[in-house]
């Protein structure tokens, strides 16, 4: 990265010593995980340029974006309404939560028994090596699971965050709840930005968001070729990528990508040998980069066909009515949207087990591996209802409980050694 960079990180307050310490090893780990792959999709080649230079062009035009008066807002969960922010004239990012680095210092101010995401995404901050976090004007939360409620108390001393409630079940006063939250959101981003949401932007600002999804649809839709014409590792890094894109640029590359994808099918051309085990993977989150888990699995020889996961299929598969003619009506669309992305945060959640039986006949899998980060209670306790589901259903499961180091490395690929070669019998 050139020293404009460093002089815009310096500028945004950065710990630049600790920041080069954090970045020093991506280079190497992302050349063996991504770049060495064999027939590659050509398409791959935007994704690894906003990778490689990930802290310097994107975090510009946030930048530049403040610089003319806009408002960068920065989140954690596909709850929180992009379509908002966007209609506001802002820009919505996501925040780096993936990574071992900075769990530590989450520690200082957090439970070391707290799920590695929430220590993580603390520990962004407080050492000041994220440059998302450091360029935002605000942080909306999201009371997904207890940790996450607690923990943007904290958060709340070190950069403003707003939390939006959401209920945790489906019944009438939930979805009141969650429509007052949407507008109380609105109110929030039209204060902050100084912009009056409209509904012909809200409108615009839907379309670009159901545009991006489409896209993802498109490309996980792919994935459901045998062979599969791009790995599971490559699909990882591009939803992960979603959350820091600009929007349109991003569904424009995806779709292109899908073009090269399209035609690999036809020609009966695969990352993976046709017949390799299909896995499907459903649980907690992977945000970047968090990648262990894939890297494990395709290294095994098996290739990952779709992620049940909120980097996966709860990102995009449920999308927004685009019919709402009023702003009232606009909103209660947004709000329908996210009472139907099936999260462990509700109960009951009946409509993730299905979501998992209909995704496994859809990509063809042959097993799922259920990934649970370290001490989340919500996927944890879910297991025992989604395992039982499988089971009845005739589908192999395996649970990984991992978190975002390398320690437990050799102990899972040992575990999904084993778990692959029970699927070839």
């Amino acid at each position: 990265m050139s020293n404009d960079w460093r002089q815009m990180w310096k500028d945004l307050g950065m710990d630049l010593e600790k920041h080069d310490e954090f970045l020093a090893p991506v280079p190497e780990v992302y050349g063996k995980l991504f770049m060495a792959q064999e027939n590659r999709p050509k398409g791959m080649g935007y994704f690894d340029f906003v990778v490689g230079d990930i802290h310097g062009i994107r975090v510009k035009e946030l930048v530049d974006h403040k610089a003319n008066g806009g408002k960068v807002v920065a989140s954690f969960c596909v709850f929180v309404p992009d379509e908002i922010i966007t209609a506001a004239g802002g820009v919505s990012i996501g925040l780096c939560a993936g990574a071992q680095f900075p769990v530590p210092t989450g520690e200082q101010v957090l439970p070391r028994n707290l799920c590695p995401l929430i220590k993580a995404s603390v520990g962004f901050k407080l050492d000041r090596i994220c440059p998302y976090f450091q360029v935002a004007d605000f942080v909306v939360g999201e009371t997904t699971c207890d940790g996450k409620k607690k923990a943007w108390e904290i958060l709340d001393e070190f950069i403003p965050t707003h939390v939006m409630e959401l209920p945790q079940r489906r019944a009438e006063a939930d979805k009141a709840l969650w429509i007052e939250e949407i507008r109380r959101f609105k109110e929030k981003m039209e204060k902050e930005s100084g912009v009056a949401i409209t509904a012909e932007k809200l409108a615009a600002s839907i379309k670009i968001a159901n545009e991006k999804r489409a896209a993802l649809q498109r490309l996980y839709n792919c994935r459901k070729a045998d062979p599969a014409p791009i790995s599971g590792k490559d699909v990882l890094l591009i939803s992960e990528l979603a959350f820091f894109d600009d929007p349109k640029r991003f569904t424009q590359q995806v779709n292109a990508l899908c073009d090269e994808l399209e035609t690999r099918i036809v020609r009966g051309e695969g990352i993976a040998e046709k017949g390799a085990p299909r896995i499907l993977i459903t649980g907690s989150p992977m945000p970047i980069p968090s990648w262990k888990l894939h890297a494990i699995i395709e290294g095994s020889g098996a290739v990952v066909v779709c992620e049940e996961t909120c980097t996966g299929t709860r990102y995009f598969e449920t999308t927004i009515r685009e019919d709402g003619a009023t702003l009232d009506e606009q909103l209660a669309a947004i709000s329908e949207r996210a009472l139907n992305i099936n999260c462990a945060c509700y109960t009951p959640n009946n409509g993730r087990i299905e979501d998992i039986l209909r995704l496994v006949k859809e990509y063809n899998a042959d097993g799922v591996v259920y990934y649970n980060l370290a001490f989340c209670q919500p996927y944890s306790i879910e297991y025992r209802k989604v395992e039982k589901a499988l089971q009845e259903a005739g589908i192999p499961v395996i649970k990984i409980e991992s978190d975002f180091s390398e320690e437990d490395t050799g102990q899972l690929q040992t575990r999904i050694e084993a778990f692959l070669e029970m699927l070839d019998k």
